[in-house]
C-alpha cells in the first residue's frame, strides 16, 4: 500500500542539543495530540467511512502523519544527540534516562506514556470527522507553543513551522471530507422497480380480474 522513501518529507539537521527542548517536543510524538495518535486514529476510521474520496483522505493523511512521527523522532534525537546523563539529568530528563537512555520514547511532555485511549474511533463518519477537525486544529496549536518554546534555534523552527502548516492542510482536507459525507447521507434514496416487475404486476391484475368477470357470468347463468 505505501512507498516508503528513506528521506525525511522535511529536511532536519540541528546544530546545537539541547535536551530541555527535546523534553518538549516529545509530546508530538507520543502525547494525547501528536503524531503517533494522528496516524493511528485516522488509519483506523478510514474503514467506517462511506465512501472512497473519505477513505482516501483519511489513509492519505494517516500515512503523511506516519511521516511527521518520524521527523518529530529526528528532531528530539538530534536535541539529545551526544547528551551526557548528567545534562539529560539537568533537563528534567533523568527518570527518562533511567527507563529508555538515549532512545526515543513515545510520551506526552509531561512524562505521561502514549495509549490507545487517546484514539478517537467511533464508527460514526460525522463523529470522527469532527474529531478530526478538532484533532489537527489542538495540533497546530501545540506546534505553535513549540515555536515560541524554540525561539532563539532556527533549525528547530523550521521544520516546526512545515509541521504547522501541514496541520492547517489536514484541517482543510477532513473540512472537504466532512461536506463530501453529509452530501451523502443527505441525499434522498429512490426504489424503484423494473419494467418487467411492473409488466408482471399488471398480467397478474387482469388474470385476477378476468376470473372475475367469468365467476359472474357463470353465477348469472
Amino acid at each position: 500500500m505505501w512507498t516508503y522513501n528513506k528521506v525525511l518529507e522535511y529536511p532536519i539537521k540541528i546544530k546545537n542539543r539541547n535536551p530541555q527542548l527535546a523534553k518538549f517536543i516529545i509530546s508530538q510524538y507520543g502525547g494525547p495530540d501528536g503524531e503517533l495518535a494522528a496516524s493511528l486514529r485516522y488509519l483506523s476510521q478510514r474503514f467506517g467511512m462511506p465512501d472512497q474520496k473519505a477513505k482516501a483522505i483519511l489513509n492519505d493523511i494517516g500515512t503523511e502523519e506516519l511521516a511527521h512521527l518520524e521527523m518529530v523522532g529526528t528532531i528530539v534525537h538530534q536535541l539529545t544527540d551526544g547528551a551526557s546523563p548528567e545534562e539529560l539529568k539537568q533537563a528534567g530528563l533523568g527518570a527518562y534516562y533511567t527507563d529508555h537512555g538515549w532512545g526515543v520514547y513515545p510520551q506526552a511532555a509531561a512524562g505521561y506514556p502514549f495509549t490507545a485511549a487517546v484514539l478517537a474511533v467511533k464508527g460514526d463518519p460525522i463523529a470522527d470527522l469532527q474529531e478530526d477537525l478538532a484533532a489537527e486544529q489542538k495540533a497546530r496549536a501545540t506546534y505553535e507553543k513549540l515555536i515560541d518554546l524554540c525561539a532563539d534555534d532556527p533549525d528547530v523552527i523550521d521544520p516546526l513551522k512545515f509541521l504547522r502548516e501541514r496541520e492547517v492542510v489536514h484541517f482543510q482536507r477532513f473540512g472537504e471530507a466532512l461536506r463530501g459525507v453529509q452530501d451523502k447521507i443527505a441525499t434522498p434514496k429512490f426504489y424503484m422497480n423494473s419494467m418487467n416487475n411492473m409488466n408482471c404486476m399488471n398480467n397478474t391484475f387482469n388474470n385476477i380480474s378476468n376470473e372475475c368477470n367469468n365467476d359472474n357470468n357463470c353465477s348469472n347463468n
